[in-house]
């Protein structure tokens, strides 16, 4: 019973029993406090302020109750409390007399933490500085003696032979190096012409150990061609925007021939080469190969306009030195003081002809170059002269994206005054000013002018000169004048089947699929035992024929979704199956509603990588196909399935924004869309050697602004 009051008092009064308990209640606080850690391994008895630092109000009103009303008897209840008064506990909690030291604490803690961080932050510096001069002193290397090389006697002494009696390359250098390259050497020969992004994809998924491999290129690097437009403003590097393509073959045991291809003799299985010396002469050369892949790109489209030697252009990490170089002479020339209001206007007036992403990326780097950085060097007169048109043909710029993205670029330039003049023309360039026509409200073309201190000509592509020799090679086979025709397995058309492919820029699939009528009628006739004139299929013939047609073209499948439907429509007499001209006119209706590729480095990309994993299953089903005598058949169809284009996407940088085209779904933003941008693109970057420049270059323009160095 007193037990029950005892705890009652203290439930009710803690006033009363914090009176009477001091002396119990320390050594029962310590003791608690002992288990839970809340309080010193000792806590003196006579000095119960120590207990109220470390023990929490709650815990010890809770310890004083339970303590009192299961081990005190009812007369020492009332001493207790009167002795625990001085612990001042009350109802919201436990205060100690003697002020607290928390604060102290909190900020020792604080110090030492802070320290902690510091100290292991230095430390870790040190120890990678530490480490990266350790690695750097391996690198360096002092001459060793001289080991005896193997080299092949056609490698010094090459035969001469092919339609023009040339030195033909059918052993190299290095190709008894290594045990490696020693079998390579016997492999079947891979030859690939150029080095973009469809070569580098095809070396980076082909099985180095299936074939010999050579590439044949002008250019000795990969150049990152999306970026290219900041380079010429110092946004970027150059050498963060090329790898060299040695690097590349070296990892695959591969080789490399700094030249240019000019004729290939289909016959022979020979490419002929020229490599232009020093001394002004040519050396000419024939290269064998067993497959050839032609990812040479392509040029400039000059569309027949006069006077475009007077214009710089951006394909190559030459054309982006030559208009960094032109810019900053430019600004130099204009702050001369014998310069004219007249002629400064027109040496910092920049046109570009052509409004696709190229031509806009360079507009939004000048602008931000011009916006951001030359006030800072720059007398501040010159950014009030300066001034950025683009002249494009089409209603919009952009006009490959959707429309929605076409007019937030358009408006964005606009508020960044960047001239847009859509609908015009050019019809010749001077040496300094472009003549244009363009049409006015009415529809009715007015000729104009603009004068310029640099202009950019980029208004699409077309064939390079060995491309035109391969295409001239099969006149009735190849119809298009803007690139080398292909089928679906990237053969070219009219080549030796499995000989010759192309991709890229160079080259389009064509997907005319009304001239295989008679292929997908043939067996049905003969079963029929009429001609594929005369006989008429049924719907369920109809379905087989379109899975074939799926098959064979993979870019018609969006087109052939409803079968029965198409079926319907074109069954003009309602008999419940189409005639041959019926069917005729069916595939003419899908053959109008497919496109071609489009050229760019997205394509390329994936065509090399298909063509990379196709050779190295072709290596592998040598064998088989052998036992099964499976010689003059179409071994690429049996073995590999037809190229299909997934599009990713397109982006393009408008000054301190991004537009994005996710096959129909547009994104557009400022400089959260900016550094998705960057991302992407640092992603897709060749080499880890490039990422780390591309991302020490972004870091430089934010720390010190761009170089404004021409070198």
């Amino acid at each position: 019973m007193a037990s029950r009051a005892a705890l009652f008092v203290a439930r009710v009064q803690p006033s009363i029993l914090a009176r009477q308990t001091r002396p119990l209640l320390v050594k029962s606080l310590a003791s608690r406090a002992l288990s839970y850690r809340l309080a010193p391994l000792c806590v003196d008895s006579t000095r119960p302020q120590s207990v109220s630092k470390f023990i929490r109000p709650s815990i010890a009103q809770l310890y004083c109750c339970r303590f009192v009303s299961t081990s005190t008897p009812p007369e020492q209840i009332a001493p207790a409390v009167a002795k625990a008064e001085k612990l001042e506990i009350t109802t919201s909690g436990i205060s100690s007399a003697v002020p607290s030291n928390s604060f102290k604490r909190r900020i020792y803690r604080l110090f030492y933490y802070v320290s902690l961080i510091v100290g292991f932050g230095v430390t870790t510096v040190c120890t990678l500085v530490a480490a990266f001069f350790m690695y750097d002193a391996t690198t360096y290397k002092e001459l060793d003696d001289a080991e005896d090389v193997e080299v092949a006697l056609l490698a010094l002494d090459p035969v001469i032979g092919g339609p023009k009696n040339l030195p033909i390359l059918e052993s190299y250098l290095d190709d008894e190096e290594c045990e490696a390259k020693k079998i390579s050497s016997s492999k079947p020969r891979l030859v690939i012409l150029g080095s973009g992004w469809g070569a580098v994809a095809l070396l980076k998924n082909v099985n180095p150990n299936d074939y010999h491999i050579t590439v044949i290129s002008p250019r000795n690097h990969f150049l990152f061609t999306p970026m290219l437009p900041s380079a010429t403003v110092g946004t970027l590097e150059f050498r963060s925007l090329v790898e060299p393509i040695r690097r590349i073959v070296a990892t695959i045991n591969g080789h490399y021939i700094e030249a240019s291809a000019e004729k290939i003799e289909f016959n022979d299985r020979l490419i002929e080469v020229k490599q232009g010396l020093p001394d002004g002469s040519i050396r000419a050369f024939y290269v064998p190969y067993d497959k050839l892949v032609v990812a040479v790109g392509s040029q400039s489209n000059t569309h027949g306009v006069d006077g475009l030697e007077h214009c710089n252009f951006l394909k190559t990490i030459e054309d982006a030195r030559l208009i960094r170089e032109k810019v900053f002479r430019n600004l130099e020339l204009a702050c001369l003081p014998g310069t004219s209001e007249e002629e400064r206007k027109r040496l910092l007036s920049f046109v570009v002809c052509g409004g696709g992403p190229t031509g806009v990326e360079f507009a939004a780097e000048l602008y931000d170059f011009f916006n951001e950085d030359l006030c800072n060097t720059y007398p501040k007169l010159l950014r009030n002269l300066v001034s950025v048109h683009i002249v494009q043909s089409q209603g919009h710029i952009l006009n490959t994206y959707d429309e929605k993205i076409s007019e937030y670029a358009h408006e964005r330039f606009k508020n960044d005054s960047i001239d847009v003049l859509t609908n015009a023309r050019v019809k010749c360039v001077e040496a300094d000013r472009v003549i244009f026509s363009q049409k006015n409200a009415e529809g009715v073309a007015e000729n104009k002018e603009l004068p310029y201190g640099l202009c950019l000509w980029s208004t699409g592509v077309t064939l390079c000169d060995i491309t035109k020799d391969i295409a001239a090679s099969f006149p009735q086979s190849q119809h298009n004048r803007r690139a080398i025709e292909t089928d679906t397995h990237l053969r070219v058309l009219g080549a030796p089947l499995g000989e010759v492919y192309a991709i890229g820029d160079c080259s389009t699939v064509r997907t005319n699929i009304t001239e295989h009528i008679f292929e997908f009628l043939k067996t049905y006739a003969m079963k029929a035992n009429t001609t594929v004139e005369k006989f008429e299929i049924t719907f369920q013939q109809w379905r087989d024929i379109a899975t074939n047609i799926k098959r064979r073209f993979p870019q018609a499948n969006e087109h052939l979704r409803r079968v029965d439907t198409l079926f319907t429509e074109f069954d003009e007499d309602h008999s419940g199956t189409l005639g041959f001209s019926e069917l005729t006119a069916l595939l003419k209706n899908i053959d109008s509603k497919m496109t071609s590729l489009p050229a760019t480095a997205q394509r390329a990309n994936q065509q090399g990588q298909y063509l990379g994993r196709k050779f190295t299953k072709l290596a592998r089903a040598q064998e088989t196909l052998a036992m099964d005598e499976i010689v003059n058949k179409d071994v690429d169809d049996l073995v590999y399935k037809p190229f299909v284009y997934h599009h990713l996407g397109s982006l393009a940088y408008v000054g301190n924004a991004a537009v994005f085209d996710f096959n129909g779904y547009s994104l557009v933003g400022g400089l959260v869309a900016v550094y998705l941008w960057r991302s992407v693109y640092f992603a897709q970057s060749v080499s880890f050697r490039t990422r780390a420049l591309l991302f020490m270059d972004w870091l430089t323009r934010g720390l010190f602004g761009r170089d404004i160095t021409p070198l």
